[in-house]
């Protein structure tokens, strides 16, 4: 039988190294603002996450972006494999490319 430990990854980290959002800090401070839930939960920084978690993140009157987490590096990762580490379940900011 084959063991697979989980690590778990802070919000903030997730978000910079999925390129969800483009730095570390504005991940920090959305989440500071209370913008952006786990689980349907409001969630600080530090919040671990695990794989199938569902993050909404609110970009006030531009909209929301729900997303589930597929995947967490354990190392750096290119910016062609970033995307994979999620998925969209529903994109209503203005200028997402849902709107085109």
């Amino acid at each position: 039988m084959m063991l697979v430990v989980l690590t778990p990854m802070r919000l903030d980290k997730f978000l910079q190294t999925s390129r969800i959002v483009k730095r570390r800090a504005v991940a920090t401070e959305l989440c500071n603002r209370g913008r952006v839930d786990v689980n349907d939960r409001p969630a600080k920084a530090g919040r671990a996450l695990l794989v199938g978690d569902t993050l909404t993140l609110s970009f006030g009157s531009d909209g929301k972006l729900v997303c589930r987490v597929l995947d967490l590096p354990t190392r750096g990762i290119r910016k062609e494999e970033a995307a994979g580490l999620y998925e969209v379940v529903s994109d209503t900011r203005s200028g997402s490319p849902q709107d085109s």
